[in-house]
């Protein structure tokens, strides 16, 4: 598990769930949520035009959360990418500083030397 969902996976997660049509109760439960929180997101999202609410207490997908989702699976994957891509970049700075053990040495006394001379002005 390790982390926790952000407000725009919830969001997104609920309109997958309603993409198949489902009730409150399925949405809960396959969303992972509390009713309290599963009343204030749908409350969110049918006020944002993403779902809809039909007759056989049903929520549906809209146009709108049709988008919504598409583009959010674009903005995960970009996401990722980052991540991974910055990670990779970390590294790549720990295995050149660990090739060079003195220079973070160095940096750090000449910060001092620079803190010193203010001093004695």
């Amino acid at each position: 598990m390790g982390s926790y969902r952000d407000r725009l996976q919830i969001i997104a997660d609920i309109l997958f769930i309603v993409s198949k049509r489902a009730k409150k109760t399925q949405i809960m439960y396959q969303a992972n949520l509390s009713y309290r929180l599963l009343c204030r997101y749908l409350s969110k999202v049918l006020d944002a035009g993403l779902v809809s609410f039909e007759k056989e207490d049903c929520y549906v997908l809209t146009t709108k959360g049709k988008e919504f989702l598409n583009r959010h699976e674009e903005y995960t994957k970009r996401r990722k990418s980052l991540t991974e891509h910055l990670n990779y970049v970390n590294n790549e700075k720990t295995v050149l500083e660990s090739m060079c053990p003195n220079v973070s040495r160095v940096n750090n006394n000449l910060s001092r030397l620079g803190k010193n001379k203010e001093l004695t002005k």
